[in-house]
């Protein structure tokens, strides 16, 4: 297949890349930076067919770009692991919204159209709990400011549909690979100084990035699949828990707590999703057929402790 994809130069986006290359789709880059993409994709030894220059908010040439492809990936955004200024704000729900329509704009004037638009969101959608537990039936969370992303996210995306346009959505976990949060927590455990983040009874709604890549390829490949689908394992964890089997793995104690304070100032108010947490089990994606390579996480932990090194 042709598929263009967006957001290809992050943690996740990458290593998506990587493996439609290796399956051997012709892969499109839609990037704001060329030059950041191919050096990114250079030093990791595979690259796409193509590099599309484009500002992900603004109408533009690079629209005509979707013309001729199977399909899309909608993986852009800006982080949210930083402190989050009103400006900042703005921009995290800016370019998913808007940056969403976009290209849900340009699908719409393709000729021929592409057949499948698989676009990401995440667990943020459902708010926090320790309670509660989460399906992709269940309700947004109310004045929650990334469930507010989220919910504007995904309705920006389903207007693929008014074209013709399959559409899957992806509400992400906390993805756990060579990168993003857990990379960062892994720090104190080499460091003899790891534990419970938080009070530790926060839940922990995780995937295993090379799991999270099979989905949207899956979502892509499978003409059954649409709707929202949770990109979270089928074993969430208590915080507390976590922290002991990463210590089991690591051959390090998880005796040592971590406070908020010490997360907040490595991951911003992004921090929130880590604190806080909540139970998101994945009904419609376990529905759909799709079988996990890491369904539990002590193995998943012991895969990017490994990669990680």
């Amino acid at each position: 297949m042709k598929i263009a994809i967006t957001g290809a130069t992050g943690f996740v986006g990458a290593r998506l890349v990587e493996r439609l290359v290796a399956d051997g789709h012709d892969v499109k880059v839609l990037t704001r930076s060329v030059d950041k993409a191919k050096k990114v994709f250079a030093a990791a030894k595979f690259k796409p067919v193509e590099y599309v220059a484009y500002t992900p908010t603004q109408s533009g040439d690079w629209q005509s770009t979707i013309s001729g492809c199977d399909g899309v990936i909608n993986l852009a955004g800006e982080p949210i692991s930083e402190r989050w200024s009103a400006e900042r704000k703005e921009r995290i729900l800016n370019s998913r919204k808007v940056g969403t329509e976009k290209l849900v704009e340009a699908i719409a004037q393709a000729e021929p159209k592409p057949s499948v638009l698989v676009s990401s969101s995440a667990i943020g959608y459902y708010g926090t709990s320790e309670t509660a537990e989460f399906f992709e039936t269940s309700e947004p969370a109310e004045n929650d400011f990334l469930s507010q992303v989220c919910q504007a996210w995904e309705g920006e995306a389903r207007k693929a549909k008014e074209a013709g346009v399959r559409v899957a959505i992806i509400r992400t976990g906390i993805v756990l690979g060579d990168g993003g949060a857990i990379a960062k927590m892994i720090t104190p455990f080499k460091l003899y100084a790891g534990g419970p983040i938080g009070s530790g009874q926060q839940w922990f709604s995780w995937v295993h990035i090379d799991d999270l890549v099979n989905l949207f390829i899956k979502a892509m490949l499978d003409p059954s699949m649409q709707g929202v689908y949770n990109g979270t394992a089928p074993e969430p964890v208590r915080m507390k828990e976590l922290c002991q089997t990463l210590g089991e793995v690591m051959d390090r104690p998880s005796w040592l707590p971590v406070p908020d304070f010490a997360i907040e100032a490595l991951l911003g108010d992004g921090a929130v999703v880590v604190l806080k947490g909540q139970k998101v089990l994945p009904e419609r994606t376990q529905a759909a057929g799709f079988v996990y390579k890491y369904a539990e996480p002590k193995e998943a932990l012991k895969d990017v402790v490994k990669r990680i090194g």
